[in-house]
């Protein structure tokens, strides 16, 4: 767990809570040692995330209406968001899975990796408080924030980089990793995507998806195929 907690650039005072937070229900109802799981910081962090996200957008832009704050706030609790953001911080990689969900892709399912996020940010705000919560999860979502504020749409960037090229031509992008750097706890990828024959962006990450994500988000941004 130090390396996620060096990840999230943030230390636990009470370390049980980290691992609560990371405690899949299919691990509890497998073994009788494990008697919490992650479901009710679960519940607490998608509370908190709502609130901070709510006064952070309230704060920062106060000539907007309440349905476009609405609409913000929206993209980026989304299970989509949630989901890239476990997969930035590799997530999968710490959950606390029974036997079953381990041999079925637990590591990799959205929905785990989602209710872990949101777990992990209810674990640092019983820990630290609202002033810690609000300077991880600010720090967290940077990125798609400042996307959300220029009025970009941040969920699936690699969905949204198919359609837009599938639109000029009938083939599908692919991706492709170019490097492995670090150690194992702090592994980092570098992804290329291709279309056509032709490199149209890069990214990296400290998982392999992530990396593919942000290199479809290059991609975009830097419009090669024109």
């Amino acid at each position: 767990m130090d390396a996620l907690e060096e990840k999230l650039g943030y230390r636990f005072e009470d370390r049980e809570l980290l691992v609560h937070a990371m405690t899949h229900p299919s691990i509890a109802a497998e073994r009788r040692d494990v008697v919490e799981d992650n479901q009710r910081l679960e519940f607490l962090g998608d509370a908190v995330l709502q609130v901070i996200l709510t006064e952070h957008l309230y704060r920062i832009l106060p000539d907007q209406a309440e349905g476009r704050l609405t609409k913000m706030r929206a993209s980026l609790v989304s299970r989509q968001a949630l989901t890239e953001c476990a997969e930035r911080l590799d997530l999968g990689e710490y959950l606390r899975l029974g036997k079953g969900e381990e041999t079925n892709g637990g590591r990799e399912r959205a929905s785990n990796l989602a209710d872990a996020c949101e777990a992990l940010l209810g674990a640092i705000y019983l820990d630290g408080g609202i002033g810690s919560a609000t300077e991880v999860i600010l720090r967290l979502i940077e990125e798609d924030l400042q996307g959300v504020l220029m009025g970009e749409d941040t969920s699936n960037p690699k969905g949204r980089l198919q359609e837009v090229l599938q639109a000029l031509r009938r083939e599908s992008p692919s991706y492709r990793i170019l490097a492995e750097e670090g150690p194992d706890h702090l592994k980092q990828f570098r992804a290329e995507v291709l279309w056509c024959g032709k490199s149209l962006g890069e990214g990296h990450g400290s998982s392999k998806k992530s990396a593919e994500t942000a290199a479809a988000r290059d991609a975009l941004e830097s419009r090669r195929w024109e």
